[in-house]
């Protein structure tokens, strides 16, 4: 009998939150994410990707090792688990570490208090995700914490949820909800909060914090699990066609005979988040039991890893093991591969992806691994198991070869311990691992990684140093796989150190390391592979060096070795820490008690039940019975008929039950997606596709899974006869006037004269400007839920920001009247504009089919269907013409602005008024421009966050850099002297101005630059900047000024008979707190009563869903304003309440003396008072429009060498009139800039020749994250003056601020303009600055191209040059040292 068969079976058993599974049986396909939230009540565990990129659905997973009695707790990524792999394992979700049953951890608390939740969405993962680092650190031998902190320190829980995305909060009270749980805390560090106030003591401040002990911590591995690891039983394999083998015997065995793709043999699966693949398995087999690829051995001859060992398990086995018997060479190499290793992926990808995987990955798919650089970097070697033979070969060889087959296993490698090529000489070791990639801290694939070990030797004659030995190993750029530079180490082998070496050697690499056809930016990846090796060896340059054991004394520095001198260079950044994340930063705000709870900062409304996961959105609502999925099919084709759909038979997937297209419409219905004032969008392509992304067809089938697949694997025939080229391009759609009717009421109005103005001017300037998309990235992606009712009607719940719209589209699509039809909505996990017109579709196909099959029918969109059928911000191409005079004061702009608007109109018709709107925050003198609305075959473009707002306040700022370089002026002075006046902004704004004291501008331009030492650090960046060659500062002061506009919305306010309050509004909460600031707004107006003990009313209040049928005319929820006109409604509705309960309050204190509020709300039923109020607010027309103020100033550092910009420091002053809820403002600002901060600087938004989105996934399209953000932000909210019109004088915070991230994007040109002054004078050029575009978003590769992609060679030449000459040659980087420059990481 074979092991496998002598083993007992059994089912598959886990627990989840202590509660346990048994399946019979289960398709080994199914993810544990699928699992929960299909078959369990636990759904704080959410999709967000489906490929381990954002952390939505973290989990803890919980192992027992019977042998030693220990648990071993990590997190992991369930969308990507296989729920087989977890057989006796215990799984903790949000939901299990507390809740509103039985009490909220610490952990919920402090994100609630810390206002670290806004939609909540991502907030249940960032909560697992630091929950599984205290437990982790709770098991390390550090010292015992005090009272209520944990043994983790601040870096290490800034760390722990370093890889989890959030679109909301800009990740700043995030940071400091996790802080506040560190050992080493500065409490006075931590940032504005509900639990303390200003002034407080630290004493006083630590016992305000809900407390948190160690003692009282979840048991993540419940006992009864335990007992059954003890008796022995394992999976029973033929039933779940999942196989466990525990020795490479046995593995051989399964694999024998087998060579079709029906078997997946894997550790963890992670590779899935990748390689989407749509094949199915007949079986699966798990290398993760077999002893030989699970083993992880140290001797003197190196360190050997089984191929199944975890990333994470070798990061602590390099860093942490006892390395005495080792030499110290062998130490150093070990934990500088650890440390480069914890820049891979995520924690919780790092916690199961295996290093087996990995190099698999990369030599049968070519993935770019890091791994395969360093590992190749150092020697490695990995042994291949092939049938009964155990083959040993170097990294080199096993990437070099044809894909392993599927009959051979990888069993293990080996990290070679370090040895000396002359054991004789002094030698000193040098290694070094080099990465550049869009996040420093990981979670993204590098643009190029290398790895560099050397030996070299002082000369005893000379200052020289000589390279006796090299291994330099470059991957990622766009070849098939890791190599090393073989002819460059040959070059440096057996010379002398010196610049024309290096440089020669420079010269080498570039023409080695070069990318294959069709990578992105080839230039860029060959320009990093010549600065990391000029990284790596310019200290080493005609330097001497003191060493001891074969090292230099200190080598606390960017290389392992350096020159003790440039250990204490000036602001140096070391290679062997990771990036620290973020610093101290403070919040300035000014707290009213006017109007109290109102001004109060109260945390968030529900903010604790999104922490727990206990907070419902659309598709955590219990699928119906007999339910079915939707899943859209979408042209890739940009304009072509549709001859046909085929959903493939093979490979198809079970459960398909219909595939709806326009000819599913009912008869007395209409092909409508989507409707706004400006026009329609179908629902389908009627037999022709006019745009990549536009909805074919609705798949519907038996679970999500099988829908997508089938949609994956449906088959469109197109057909181009009798059909034009499509417009793809805004230069094709003015060529064949392709445009959209702009309503001349809602066009902008020139201002001025403009060839007065042009006359008047001294200089006149041109150009061009382009601007491209964003994407909304909202964490919860489109859903939405339809339920056929009685009598021909339906339900819909929507994840949308306008329900009424869905509402009426639906009804006009199934051909009903509009009372068949009801839509709920309870809350938006995040929208920015994306679920506003995008979301009606989403919600009227699954209405469609419900009504058609007569079954309820959900979907909840991938996040690539998301990316590419949901369209955008717009882009712009921008022709400008300014005059101005020689001080830099502007007398006249000309504009030509082309919109792409796509295929429908949309919104896009409001474009040119917000664009003007925002861009006229400077005095133009006089502004004339002419705005087209393109139309293209592009995918339909919509409202984004501050849409047309964000891109005419960037324009702005782009022509006041370009003046400022024309006349070689600071381009703060050229800001200073065309900001409006009052009486040049009544001309620009006309009735929106406003009076006199409300325009706060200049007043917070001056105040923030002494707030902020703004004019210091101007003199302080010029004084870094001529000190440092590799890095460069700049710093920028940038205004913004916001026009928005109230909006009628409706409410209403029902006092129930026990004294609590409901309120319905028309607002959705999309996380910005609205339905906080309508509580606040309900128990301010209420209070006028003055009920005694009536407690605290702000307890009393709730706010229930959006119901079309039940609260009508609830419009959309955008423009900033929402909240305001939300609370206007509700305090309207409450006056009436006040009015009538007032006379009955009167008698009954007359009778009774003073009176509890439930008393008077009792007695109000039995005399049947009305307490039901609705009403409908309506803005008047004199303060309907007006304009929000404020200023940034941002400081970012560039590093030459790879383009990267840091962003140091940024200081923000807004004027957020008298805050309705300064922590939800407070939160708004921030999350908005930091969203604007991710347009100009990350996010890609490519297309391919088609138009169809191509940056389609968390791999290619990059948010901010924890490790991008600022590293400090501190907000001013300005209590401005008073103002009667608006709502309690509250001003909008939603959008405003996001203009204010253009100050990142210039004051990364301003260190850019330094760089090229720079590299001009190393050219022999007089280093008078040249004028520069530079792109939206300024990318790593685009900001390197600007300072120099050859900026390495040209640094060398001139070294060359100045030693040729024999003038003022910098000997080495000895001059550099004495001025403590910095040689960057």
């Amino acid at each position: 009998m074979s092991a496998e068969t002598e083993r007992r079976t059994g089912s598959l058993v886990f627990a989840v939150n202590g509660e346990r599974f048994e399946l019979p049986t289960v398709d080994p396909s199914t993810t544990l994410l699928e699992f929960l939230r299909t078959q369990t009540p636990f759904k704080s565990v959410k999709l967000g990707c489906g490929e381990g990129g954002c952390g939505a659905c973290v989990v803890l997973l919980s192992k027992y090792d019977p042998v030693h009695d220990k648990v071993e707790d990590f997190t992991i990524s369930s969308c990507l688990t296989l729920l087989c792999s977890i057989n006796r394992c215990s799984i903790t979700t949000s939901e299990g570490l507390g809740n509103s049953k039985n009490g909220f951890h610490p952990i919920h608390q402090r994100f609630s208090g810390f206002h670290a939740s806004q939609c909540g969405f991502c907030t249940p993962g960032m909560c697992v995700s630091l929950f599984g680092a205290l437990v982790n650190a709770e098991k390390t031998s550090q010292l015992e914490p005090p009272s209520g902190l944990s043994k983790l320190t601040v870096s290490e829980a800034e760390k722990a949820v370093a890889g989890n995305l959030c679109r909301c909060t800009g990740y700043r009270p995030i940071a400091d909800a996790c802080k506040s749980l560190a050992a080493d805390v500065d409490i006075e560090d931590l940032g504005f909060n509900s639990f303390w106030r200003k002034g407080e003591t630290k004493e006083v401040k630590m016992s305000r914090l809900p407390l948190y002990n160690c003692n009282d911590e979840i048991r993540t591995f419940p006992e009864f699990l335990k007992e059954e690891i003890k008796s022995g039983v394992s999976l029973d394999s033929k039933r779940y066609n999942w196989y466990t083998p525990a020795s490479v015997e046995e593995l051989q065995s399964l694999l024998k005979g087998n060579e079709g793709t029906g078997t997946k043999v894997l550790v963890s699966n992670t590779g899935m988040g990748y390689y989407k693949e749509l094949e199915r398995y007949d079986r699966y087999i798990d290398l993760k039991h077999i002893s030989e690829l699970s083993m992880l051995r140290i001797d003197q001859t190196g360190v050997e890893i089984g191929a199944a060992v975890t990333i994470s398990k070798i990061i602590k086995t390099l860093k942490h093991e006892n390395w005495h018997e080792f030499l110290p060479r062998d130490e150093i190499v070990f934990k500088r591969l650890a440390n480069h290793m914890e820049k891979i992926a995520s924690g919780f990808i790092r916690n199961t992806a295996s290093v087996g995987g990995n190099l698999v990955m990369a030599q049968r798919k070519h993935f770019p691994s890091d791994i395969a650089t360093i590992l190749l970097a150092v020697g490695s070697t990995v042994d291949i198991m092939s049938g009964h033979q155990l083959e040993r070969i170097t990294l080199e060889e096993f990437l070099e070869r044809p894909p392993l087959n599927f009959n051979s296993v990888l069993v293990s490698v080996k990290i070679p311990s370090v040895r000396k090529v002359n054991p004789e000489s002094n030698t000193i070791l040098l290694f070094d691992i080099y990465r550049a990639a869009p996040r420093p801290l990981g979670n993204a694939l590098a643009y190029l990684n290398a790895a560099f070990l050397a030996e070299v030797s002082p000369s005893e004659i000379s200052d020289g140093i000589l390279v006796n030995h090299c291994q330099l190993a470059f991957g990622a750029y766009g070849t098939k796989h890791a190599n090393k530079a073989r002819k460059v180490e040959e070059f440096l082998t057996g010379k002398f150190l010196n610049f024309e070496v290096l440089y020669e050697a420079v010269k080498l690499v570039r023409a080695t390391v070069l990318p294959e056809d069709g990578t992105a930016n080839p230039a860029y990846r060959s320009s990093l592979a010549a600065g990391f090796l000029f990284q790596f060896l310019i200290s080493l340059i005609d330097s001497g060096a003191k060493t001891t054991n074969g090292f230099l004394d200190e080598y606390k520095s960017t290389s392992l070795i350096k020159h003790s001198e440039l250990t204490q260079s000036y602001d140096q950044l070391y290679s062997d820490k990771v990036p620290t994340l973020l610093s101290s930063a403070k919040q300035v705000v000014e707290l009213s008690k006017s109007y109290y709870p109102i001004g109060e900062p109260i945390a968030k409304s529900g903010g604790a039940i999104q922490a727990s996961g206990e907070a419902v959105y659309v598709d955590d609502i219990p699928s119906p019975t007999n339910c079915l999925h939707g899943a859209f099919i979408y042209s890739k084709k940009p304009l072509a008929r549709v001859r046909s759909i085929k959903v493939n038979s093979s490979p198809h997937p079970d459960g398909v039950a219909a595939v709806l297209s326009y000819k599913d419409i009912p008869e007395l219905g209409e092909n409508i997606g989507s409707k706004h004032k400006f026009g329609t969008e179908p629902l389908f392509a009627e037999g022709l596709t006019l745009c990549a992304g536009q909805r074919l067809a609705f798949v519907v089938a038996d679970t999500q899974k099988h829908a997508d697949m089938a949609a994956n694997c449906a088959v469109v025939n197109y057909g181009l006869e009798d059909l034009e080229p499509p417009i793809l391009s805004l230069e094709e759609a003015v060529k064949r006037s392709s445009f959209f009717e702009i309503p001349p009421s809602i066009y902008p109005k020139p201002v001025g004269d403009i060839l007065k103005g042009m006359a008047e001017a001294d200089y006149k300037i041109t150009s061009e400007i382009k601007l491209g998309s964003q994407y909304y990235f909202y964490m919860e992606t489109q859903t939405a839920l339809a339920i056929p009712d009685e009598d021909n009607c339906i339900v819909v719940y929507s994840s949308a920001q306008g329900p009424e719209y869905a509402h009426s589209t639906i009804a006009r699509c199934l051909g009903i009247p509009e009372h068949n039809v009801r839509v709920l909505t309870r809350r938006v996990g995040g929208g920015f504009g994306g679920k506003i017109i995008p979301s009606i579709p989403i919600a009227t196909a699954c209405a469609l089919a419900a009504h058609k099959l007569r079954r309820p029918v959900r979907t909840y969109l991938n996040r690539k269907t998301d990316m590419i059928t949901t369209g955008g911000r717009h882009p712009m191409k921008i022709t400008y013409t300014v005059g101005f005079k020689s001080d830099g004061k502007i007398t006249a702009l000309q504009l030509e602005i082309l919109i792409d608007a796509g295929i429908f109109p949309d919104i896009s018709p409001v474009m040119p008024r917000t664009i003007l709107s925002s861009l006229q925050k400077y005095n133009w003198g006089a502004l004339s421009f002419d705005i087209k609305l393109c139309k293209t075959n592009n995918i339909t473009k919509t409202a984004m966050r501050a849409p047309g707002d964000l891109q005419g306040s960037f324009i702005a700022e782009a022509i006041i850099e370009h003046v400022a370089s024309s006349l070689s002026l600071e381009v703060d002075s050229v800001r200073n002297v065309n900001l409006q006046t009052y009486n040049s902004l009544k001309l620009f704004y006309r009735d929106s101005a406003g009076e006199h004291l409300e325009y706060t501008l200049p007043s917070m331009w001056d105040k923030l630059a002494v707030s902020s030492s703004f004019n210091q650090r101007v003199e302080m960046v010029k004084e870094y900047n001529k000190y440092n060659k590799w890095k460069k500062r700049g710093i920028s002061r940038v205004p913004i000024l916001y026009t928005v506009l109230m909006k009628p919305v409706s409410g209403r306010v029902s006092v129930l008979k026990d004294g609590s309050i409901i309120i319905e509004i028309g607002g959705i909460e999309l996380g910005q707190g609205l339905w906080t600031k309508v509580k606040q707004m309900a128990a301010f107006a209420l209070r006028s009563i003055q009920c005694n003990g009536d407690g605290e009313l702000l307890d009393r209040v709730r706010v229930i869903q959006a119901d079309t049928l039940s609260l009508i005319q609830g419009r959309i929820t955008g423009g900033s304003t929402t909240s305001e006109s939300s609370c206007a409604a509700v305090r309207l509705c409450c006056n009436i309440l006040v009015e009538r309960l007032s006379p009955l309050n009167e008698r009954l204190q007359e009778q009774m003396g003073p009176i509890k509020w439930e008393t008077l709300i009792s007695q109000a039923h039995m005399q049947s008072v009305n307490l039901s109020a609705s009403a409908l607010y309506v803005p008047d027309a004199s303060s309907s429009s007006y304009i929000n103020y404020g200023v940034a100033v941002s400081e970012v550092e560039v590093n030459l060498l790879t383009g990267e910009t840091t962003i140091l420091r940024v200081d923000i002053m807004y004027d957020g009139g008298q805050s309705l809820n300064p922590a939800v403002d407070l939160g708004q600002i921030e999350g908005a800039f930091v969203q604007g901060i991710g347009f100009f600087m990350f996010e890609e938004y490519l297309t391919n020749s088609d138009g169809l989105l191509i940056t389609d996934s968390t791999w290619t399209y990059k948010i901010p994250s924890m490790d991008t953000i600022p590293k400090q932000l501190n907000v001013e909210i300005l209590n401005s003056s008073h103002h009667e019109k608006r709502i309690l004088s509250s001003k909008a915070s939603g959008e405003p601020p996001l203009l204010l991230a253009v100050s990142v994007h210039c004051a990364a040109r301003s260190a850019i303009k330094e760089a090229r002054k720079q590299l001009l004078s190393w050219s022999g050029q007089d280093g008078s600055e040249s004028t520069f575009q530079l792109d939206v978003p300024a990318t790593m590769h685009a900001v390197k191209e600007l300072c120099g992609l050859d900026i390495v060679e040209k640094y060398l030449e001139w070294s060359l040059g100045q030693r040729k000459s024999g003038g003022a040659f910098y000997n080495g980087m000895n001059a550099d040292r004495k001025v403590k420059e910095a040689i960057i990481r």
